[in-house]
């Protein structure tokens, strides 16, 4: 795993799309349908906005309906998780280890091997195809 990266607000601002920085800096969620990423079907890695630390691969993905890039597993220790009181009901937020950058929820409501749901917001990924 990576050492952490850690940045004063006004460089994750500078450095970062305006989306990308309300979603990764103070948990915001894109609209669901908007992000490109729901179409991308290649293979490759997606890593964080962020950072660029690799996150999931292409396998991983798979089409939830929901409007956001879905993922039903993670790479090895990418993530730190905690509990997300702000709705409801409570949910499971996700976090980059490495730069602490907020990508999403996860869900138990996905596809085998995992039953598990990564439900991820396009602006704080990027795609990386592989070469070929």
């Amino acid at each position: 795993m990576s050492s952490k990266i850690e940045k004063s607000d006004a460089e994750w601002r500078s450095a970062l799309a305006p989306e990308a920085y309300q979603v990764l800096r103070h948990e915001g969620t894109e609209r669901a349908g908007t992000s490109a990423l729901n179409h991308e079907h290649r293979k490759g890695t997606f890593v964080c906005a962020g950072c660029g630390t690799p996150l999931f691969t292409s396998d991983m993905k798979f089409e939830s309906g929901t409007g956001w890039p879905s993922f039903f597993q993670t790479l090895p220790e990418v993530f730190e998780k905690r509990r997300d009181f702000r709705l409801i009901w409570p949910r499971t937020e996700y976090h980059c280890a490495t730069c602490g950058g907020h990508h999403g929820h996860v869900f138990e409501d996905g596809p085998a091997p995992t039953g598990l749901r990564y439900c991820n917001n396009g602006v704080a990924l990027k795609f990386v195809p592989d070469e070929g």
